[in-house]
């Protein structure tokens, strides 16, 4: 779990070991990371290294301001080089 002491709002990332949860994931179940520069070459390495492959975004803002990728359960990571606003 990743967050802020008194934020509203926390990141809680959580496995089934046992599989009695099949993955359903759809195109829109994403974690975007915004970044406040341009895509690390070794980040996009790890990261099909890990298993992931690099998708078309579901929307052509995703593709026009970084990378989706989707990883062996197809869900999907993506990262924005337009910082946060």
């Amino acid at each position: 779990m990743v967050g802020w002491r008194g934020a509203v709002r926390h990141l809680e990332l959580v496995d089934d070991p046992g599989g009695d949860t099949p993955p359903s994931p759809t195109e829109e179940d994403m974690l975007v990371l915004s970044l406040d520069g341009p895509l690390d070459d070794d980040v996009v390495l790890r990261l099909k290294e890990a298993g992931g492959r690099r998708v078309p975004s579901c929307n052509p803002y995703g593709d026009r301001s970084g990378a989706t990728f989707e990883d062996p359960d197809g869900y999907r990571p993506a990262l924005r080089t337009c910082g946060w606003r």
